[in-house]
């Protein structure tokens, strides 16, 4: 019988810490917090000297551990072992950190296979030296590779500064993983497929972009014997466009269908359920254009995750995940019953609000440097701040940064290439844009009281930065005011 081992208080606390800074949402407050007190520094500090200091920190617990005795979740109980556990996948991850990024790198420029995983056998090693089963090591390998691919395309494709884009971030992290981390490790890893989403956004705010860093963050399996994931992420994640097709071929489009369905039909034919892979996700962009009559039919995939090609009775089973997208507002979406309730009831497993482009400038001026900066390295395929700050004196001598950007991030795009060509960038919109929408839309009586108070409330928020000031400002109670300003992207 294997000797019990105590923590003392301290560094049973000190686990603890780890604990729950493992868990914590990476791209909110509370990650901050608890990686600071496990560095011993400030939450103030710079990211990478707050995470290096942190992971010393843990490195260095551990290592008196193995002074006392060789290191194995065996050796412990109750509390202690799953503190513990927790400490070393955190060590675990960040030592192998740095590899797992090399093989997201080098798998983006291979979309044909999935690459092998060199430094598998010895992760695996550690892994079960600690103590931990042989599927157990398995799973966290993969678990390890998602959360990083999840980090790599929520922080480097959605730039931004402002509240609503870090809001974004946060958002689609708990998409992917649930709020609660440790829930998800040990019910949902397999079970993500259950959670439909609704993205919601006006044209060009980067609702695409949005749904690939959740669709190639999804869990793969890792085949020990092959040394591979069973999946290459880069085809995990699949589109099409409703608005695209007619109605006529749409159920084709989606569902597939069999030589001689109908006229034309030569040969079979995959739809995008078919080509989704197992672990892989489907945005289905503008959604709000699918008739009456496909809901129905998709509503069945979603119940039963079953599906029939068009002009045949054979049942395939779907084992993706959907993403539904539209540039409709939730009130547009409900008050026009533009989707059957038990569809829409269906769908929103989880609603996200891809933001403005007006509104993330006016909460944080700065984020139209970030998207600059962003958007030139993408054009001329390297960092070009000369290029970068031509664009941004335009603007601000052009449009002036008060501009409404009524096409978002892909019209500033266009903006950038055509300041890039000619040094110009004309367009129809008047200075004046906000206001004259809002006032016109009261003039025709349009607006409701709420609404109203919505668009007030929302502007004294991007001008004061706080609940406390618009209510005093507005001379409303602070809950009604966060209400207002919660509620305002259902407004268009």
């Amino acid at each position: 019988m294997k000797e019990v081992t105590t923590f003392q208080p301290e560094e049973l606390n000190f686990f603890k810490c780890v604990h729950y800074a493992g868990a914590a949402n990476p791209f909110g407050r509370e990650r901050v917090l608890r990686e600071a007190e496990i560095a011993g520094v400030s939450p103030d500090s710079p990211k990478e000297i707050r995470v290096l200091k942190a992971c010393q920190a843990v490195g260095y617990r551990l290592a008196q551990l193995e002074q006392r005795g060789r290191i194995n979740l065996d050796a412990f109980k109750g509390e202690e072992q799953y503190f513990l556990r927790s400490a070393l996948l955190f060590h675990f991850f960040h030592l192998f950190r740095k590899q797992i990024d090399t093989l997201i790198t080098r798998q983006l420029d291979n979309a044909e296979e999935s690459l092998d995983v060199d430094f598998a056998p010895e992760a695996l090693t550690l892994l079960r030296g600690w103590g931990f089963g042989i599927e157990e090591s398995r799973r966290f390998i993969a678990l390890a590779y998602q959360f990083r691919r999840a980090y790599y395309f929520i922080f480097r494709h959605l730039v931004g500064r402002s509240q609503c884009m870090q809001q974004l971030r946060r958002d689609l992290w708990q998409n992917v993983f649930t709020h609660d981390i440790l829930m998800y490790d040990q019910y949902l890893w397999d079970r993500m497929e259950n959670f439909s989403t609704l993205l919601f956004g006006e044209t060009g705010t980067g609702k695409g972009t949005a749904a690939l860093a959740m669709g190639r963050s999804g869990y793969i399996p890792f085949d020990e014997k092959e040394n591979k994931f069973t999946h290459n992420f880069v085809n995990t994640f699949t589109t099409l466009n409703i608005s695209q097709f007619p109605e006529t071929i749409i159920e084709s489009e989606l569902f597939g269908h069999v030589r001689g369905a109908f006229t034309g039909a030569i040969k079979d034919h995959k739809g995008v359920f078919s080509r989704c892979s197992p672990n892989g996700s489907i945005l289905l962009d503008e959604i709000g254009e699918l008739s009456t009559h496909v809901q129905i039919k998709l509503l069945n995939v979603l119940q039963e995750r079953v599906y029939s090609p068009v002009g045949s009775d054979e049942k395939h089973r779907f084992h993706g995940r959907i993403i539904a997208a539209t540039n409709r507002s939730i009130r547009e979406i409900r008050e026009k019953k533009i989707f059957r309730d038990d569809f829409y009831y269906r769908l929103c497993s989880d609603i996200i609000t891809v933001p403005p482009l007006y509104k993330r400038i006016a909460q944080d001026p700065e984020e139209l440097s970030d998207l600059l900066a962003h958007t030139v390295t993408r054009i001329v395929g390297q960092p070009s701040p000369e290029i970068a700050s031509r664009v941004l004196k335009y603007i601000e001598g052009s449009l002036t940064l008060s501009y409404p950007w009524p096409g978002n991030v892909r019209e500033l795009e266009q903006c950038v290439r055509r300041v890039v060509l000619r040094n110009a960038y004309e367009t129809n919109e008047t200075p004046a844009f906000k206001s004259d929408s809002l006032t016109r839309q009261i003039q025709e009586g349009r607006l409701s009281a709420q609404d109203l108070l919505i668009h007030y409330c929302t502007n004294l928020y991007e001008k004061h930065g706080t609940y406390e000031a618009v209510a005093r400002i507005a001379g409303l109670d602070r809950r009604t005011v966060k209400k207002y300003i919660d509620s305002q992207d259902q407004v268009y």
